[in-house]
């Protein structure tokens, strides 16, 4: 029997695939070899999520696999027009991160709240200067982008006490414990009113440049943005100028348009913002969560089964159910 062949986009360390032992050829590639060799695979796995070589090699001659999956959330880095419209089956990471992220932006609204990166530099400056900080409890959050990981974030805001509105594609009821999702049409409206906005979108043609001069004009002037969705979400200069401006009172951004940030950056510098090196979902342990993930995919798709995670190839991410 002829086994299946599977082409890894190779990113170190390599995933662990070990109940697919005898049961798969495993063969790697890298930008460089990606474009020869998909032609004879069978499946793609993504393991290297901040590459775009499938972009670039997905539009060439021959067959193309069945199946990719991406071991990210997001899928911008490997959508082209051709995939879009082919027959191939594109399933991503949603799961994995959701708790992690929603940890990670819990954590950064209690620092801003509780004014801790200006402790930590006072401390380095051997400064004693008391201050009042801000009571979490009370305070509005509004989270853009209501999948796993926006309803992850509300849920984790919620338990701070923050009063949290989440805004989807589409406006929909809340039913069976799940929260009611707000459309685009009161984003402005929801933005202006809280104290902290989170930006946790796919990002699509909608999407990018959302966070703009404009929108960052609506914030009130205590607000603080969180992006930890994808990083042409936010104009940067736009969210840079609203800080140095102090038109808002502070920001983090876990992803940005161009990773990693160079030395030379201007961001580093911006007065008010905490910039993380795209970590926020990334705990010990979590290259093995997306390695088993990917095994119980196959073992779905070897048996024939639906696959679940699948990519509405047009929107850009799973659509919710």
């Amino acid at each position: 029997m002829t086994l299946p062949t599977l082409l890894v986009l190779d990113a170190d360390p390599p995933p662990r695939l070990g109940r697919l032992t005898g049961r798969v050829r495993v063969e790697h590639a890298d930008a460089s070899t990606l474009a020869e060799r998909l032609p004879s695979a069978d499946v793609l796995l993504v393991w290297d999520f901040t590459s775009h070589a499938v972009r670039a090699a997905w539009p060439g001659g021959g067959s193309r696999p069945s199946w990719v999956h991406t071991a990210s959330a997001g899928v911008d880095h490997l959508m082209c027009p051709e995939l879009a419209v082919s027959d191939t089956v594109v399933t991503n990471a949603r799961g994995v991160f959701d708790r992690p992220i929603a940890e990670y932006v819990a954590a950064l609204v209690l620092a801003m709240a509780k004014d801790l990166p200006r402790t930590l530099a006072l401390q380095r400056e051997r400064t004693w200067l008391h201050r009042e900080s801000r009571r979490v409890a009370g305070t509005r959050a509004c989270v853009v982008g209501s999948g796993p990981i926006g309803r992850a974030v509300a849920g984790t805001l919620e338990a701070l006490g923050v009063t949290t509105a989440l805004v989807g594609r589409t406006a929909r009821a809340g039913s069976d414990g799940a929260a009611a999702v707000h459309g685009p049409e009161d984003l402005d409206r929801l933005i202006a009113r809280a104290d902290w906005v989170v930006a946790a979108a796919p990002l699509t043609e909608r999407t990018r440049g959302m966070f703009d001069a404009r929108r960052f004009g609506l914030m009130q002037p205590s607000a603080h943005f969180v992006n930890i969705g994808r990083g042409p979400l936010v104009v940067e200069d736009a969210l840079a100028e609203a800080l140095e401006q102090r038109r808002i009172a502070g920001a983090a951004l876990d992803v940005f348009d161009s990773e990693p940030l160079t030395a030379d950056s201007p961001l580093w510098d911006v007065p008010g913002l905490v910039v993380s090196p795209h970590m926020s979902g990334d705990t010990l342990g979590w290259r093995d969560e997306l390695g088993a993930q990917f095994v119980e995919l196959y073992e779905l798709w070897a048996a024939g089964k639906p696959l679940v995670n699948v990519v509405d190839k047009q929107r850009g991410y799973v659509p919710g159910h």
